[in-house]
């Protein structure tokens, strides 16, 4: 199963937002990058997918799942080619993972969120959300 992970400002959308959308979640629009549109397209339902909160935080705060795949992206103008998915809150992080963290952990070196530092949706590897779980205190 692939894993992502998904930026979002905390004070535009932050993990307790989409909590409070419940089982229905929350259409994740607004994505204006190719490449993080390709990952979008990628995202099959039933995916895992971290939620970080970039800018202010910086730490991963939550697991989320993908409920339904790629649709035409509502808040983009008519002809432009951006998607959206629905994402719903499933579980917070007991203790959220902070960049600062990450970026301290040799493991993770090559994680994409060190690499591609600026792309807002982006894969994770079955390694990085195994340990990423764990030092977060999750299973």
């Amino acid at each position: 199963m692939p894993y992502w992970l998904m930026k979002s400002e905390p004070d535009a959308w932050s993990w307790q937002q989409q909590v409070s959308k419940g089982a229905k979640g929350e259409t994740w629009s607004g994505v204006r990058n190719h490449t993080a549109k390709l990952n979008l397209m990628k995202m099959k339902k039933g995916d895992s997918a971290f939620f970080y909160h970039s800018n202010i935080g910086k730490e991963i705060a939550g697991v989320a799942e993908i409920v339904r795949e790629h649709f035409p992206d509502p808040s983009a103008k008519p002809g432009e080619p951006w998607v959206a998915v629905q994402v719903k809150a499933l579980e917070p992080m007991p203790q959220p993972v902070t960049l600062a963290a990450i970026k301290a952990e040799a493991k993770l070196k090559d994680m994409a969120l060190l690499k591609q530092s600026r792309l807002s949706v982006q894969p994770v590897t079955a390694e990085e959300w195994k340990l990423i779980c764990k030092m977060g205190g999750m299973r």
